[in-house]
């Protein structure tokens, strides 16, 4: 058998004549597109924004705002100008979270107008939403729940009333509430994951639940969401116990801990922090350590990043340990990313989830309508994870106007972190006519076989489409 090389540059001085370059007898063309090594859109993977959108200003200084989720949305009816941050690398996602007082502020009225703006505001600036609504922050749990018979956690400070989420009341309140949530945006096209934040501050640690109350409400959430990726919290028993489906994320909310001060009970540099005491023990004890292989990772900062260099923190051994965890989203809180190390940040925001480069495809020089041709590819995923979501690859075959699009016999939710190779065979399109054809690839919705995803090659002409080739319609 005998096979050839080609390039798209190539072909495109010989579109007509684009076969000149191949002996007589060759039958199947080699595509090798060049590797792209900058920042591409992708969704689901990437650097978010937190409590804002693309082109929003960043938190003064090393500030943030758990707590305080955007209420107002006027001003995303309108795009900025620029959606690039210059102290911020580039993002398609965001993420943002409300106190459950605020997002329910009387039993049963729930304010659905502030996630739908924030839903539209993420769209709007080509975002998808990470989101959480945490049970309290201190004292601030819905007036209402107090006074349809929520018990305060006995043991917790009086000064600061935190429910007690064993309490009937709790599971009974807290479950309407997210069956409610649920039921309106499971499955929303822009709602990238919900966190199940079931207990304790912020809705981070579990709180005083029991082994059994975890359950319970962990369960509420696998109920209620059946399409949105579920985000568990690392370190809680509702995490172990979310890990048995292998369908549930987790994340981790201080990455980057890498405190030093004894403050006069162990030596400086061997107290607890973080990254050498929480993470590798209770990914161990979680079960999640291959979580990553079916599931999203994220990683939120503790503190900021300013702040890490303010500490003389390593960063580049933070960023190696966030590889080898194999994280897909990074949460920084939306301050700024210190000049010296942006460089260091956006090179390691380009490996965070998947990355694929097409390295070869192989086709026919030619077929004819309504027959089978066959195909060769070896997809290297130079990215730490998989793409969780289903988007088929596509060729789409183009004669001036006419666009044909045939989805292949192969599965990128499979391509794992190295080298994935596949080959099979599809139906030439029976309304091509006879003459040369524009071949290119993409990764596509399941329905409207728009492209999704870009492949980290060059060769891109804005329309999502990667040119590839062409072939002879015979």
């Amino acid at each position: 058998m005998s096979t050839a090389e080609i390039t798209r540059e190539k072909a495109a001085a010989h579109t007509e004549n684009w076969r000149a370059q191949f002996h007589k007898d060759e039958y199947l063309q080699r595509v090798r597109p060049k590797e792209f090594h900058g920042y591409l859109p992708n969704p689901h993977r990437g650097t978010t924004t937190f409590q804002r959108f693309n082109g929003d200003a960043l938190y003064p200084g090393l500030m943030w705002d758990d707590s305080k989720g955007p209420l107002e949305f006027l001003p995303f009816r309108g795009v900025p100008q620029s959606l690039h941050n210059p102290q911020y690398p580039d993002t398609t996602l965001s993420y943002c979270r409300w106190l459950w007082s605020v997002i329910e502020p009387e039993k049963g009225k729930i304010r659905w107008d502030v996630i739908d703006g924030a839903l539209e505001a993420a769209r709007v600036r080509g975002q998808t939403l990470q989101l959480r609504i945490q049970p309290y922050i201190g004292d601030d749990m819905p007036a209402w729940y107090w006074n349809l018979g929520g018990k305060a956690d006995p043991k917790s400070d009086p000064k600061r009333r935190e429910p007690d989420h064993n309490h009937a009341a709790y599971l009974k309140h807290w479950g309407e509430f997210l069956r409610a949530f649920g039921q309106r945006y499971d499955g929303h096209a822009v709602l990238e994951s919900f966190d199940i934040a079931y207990g304790g501050p912020c809705g981070e640690c579990g709180g005083n639940t029991t082994r059994g109350t975890a359950k319970k409400l962990v369960d509420v959430y696998l109920k209620s969401f059946k399409k949105t990726q579920l985000v568990s919290m690392l370190g809680t028993f509702g995490c172990a116990y979310a890990s048995k489906n292998t369908e549930i994320g987790w994340r981790a909310d201080c990455y980057g801990d890498l405190r030093s001060e004894g403050k006069g009970h162990v030596p400086d540099q061997l107290c607890w922090n973080h990254m050498l005491d929480a993470y590798p023990k209770e990914v161990h004890e979680n079960g999640v350590a291959d979580t990553w292989k079916t599931a999203p990772v994220t990683m939120e900062t503790c503190w900021t990043v300013g702040y890490w260099e303010s500490k003389g923190w390593d960063v580049d051994w933070i960023l190696e340990q966030g590889l080898k965890y194999h994280t897909s989203v990074f949460m920084p809180k939306s301050s700024f990313i210190p000049d010296r190390w942006r460089e260091k940040l956006d090179a390691w925001d380009r490996r965070l989830g998947y990355r694929f480069v097409l390295r070869q495809m192989i086709l026919p020089l030619e077929a004819k309508p309504g027959t089978k041709a066959n195909f060769t590819f070896f997809v290297d995923n130079v990215g730490v994870a998989p793409l969780y979501r289903g988007y088929p690859l596509a060729l789409r075959f183009r004669q001036g106007k006419q666009s044909e699009i045939v989805k292949l016999k192969a599965a990128p939710r499979s391509w794992l972190p190295g080298v994935n190779y596949a080959s099979g065979s599809f139906a030439f399109p029976k309304k091509l006519q006879r003459g040369t054809v524009d071949v290119s690839v993409a990764l596509v919705d399941e329905k409207t076989l728009a492209p999704r995803v870009l492949f980290a090659n060059q060769g891109y002409t804005g329309d999502g489409w990667l040119p590839l080739t062409f072939m002879d319609v015979v």
